[in-house]
């Protein structure tokens, strides 16, 4: 039974992580000088924090209110992409 050796402890500050910016501006569209949102704003927190859209589902990455989508709306999702 072998004794390890001390830990050794790093100083200083970590190195900063990239993240993928939130590209809040595809999410409006402007008509006549005036930008719409085009995505869904979360219930629960307001206006301003969208909710990310999946194939069945719409949900906020900050307070994690989900909402399902049915099936009509899933298929008026896929005849616009056609």
């Amino acid at each position: 039974m072998g004794k390890k050796g001390p830990k050794v402890v790093k100083k200083g500050k970590k190195k900063r992580k990239p993240k993928k910016s939130s590209e809040r501006w595809k999410k409006y569209k402007i008509d006549g000088g005036k930008a719409q949102p085009t995505a869904k704003f979360c219930p629960r927190c307001g206006p301003g924090i969208f909710l990310a859209e999946s194939k069945n589902r719409w949900f906020c990455g900050r307070c994690h209110y989900t909402e399902f989508k049915s099936r009509e709306q899933k298929e008026e999702k896929t005849e616009e992409k056609k």
